[in-house]
């Protein structure tokens, strides 16, 4: 499991290929990411060079690491999503759906 980890790895088809390397057969590798696309992370991406936490992150959309998932071995993706809304307006829990594009904060299982 890597949950926003992934925009802070040097290089992630290698991160992923490792991931893939030491799963066993049929292993799930589970990620959570603010997609780049997302209106979070269009937030996060115009403001990282103020920001001490992201300001050596390299955001990905859910595609990009889609891709990268595939090129690494993986398959069966399962999608969930949240955070609708800007992070300073939500003042309970948002809800988790399945699939992605909508919310900017997304879980993907991968399966090796």
């Amino acid at each position: 499991m890597s949950v926003t980890t992934i925009c802070f790895v040097d290089d992630i088809p290698q991160t992923l290929a490792e991931a893939a390397r030491v799963l066993e057969p049929d292993g799930e590798l589970v990620l959570g990411f603010i997609d780049k696309h997302s209106p979070v992370g269009e937030i996060y991406q115009e403001t990282k060079d103020q920001n001490p936490f992201y300001r050596d992150a390299v955001f990905v959309s859910t595609d990009e690491l889609i891709e990268a998932l595939e090129a690494a071995g993986f398959t069966d993706f399962e999608f969930v999503q949240t955070i609708y809304h800007w992070l300073d307006e939500i003042d309970g829990l948002e809800p988790i759906e399945s699939g992605y594009g909508d919310g900017s904060f997304v879980g993907i299982k991968a399966t090796r």
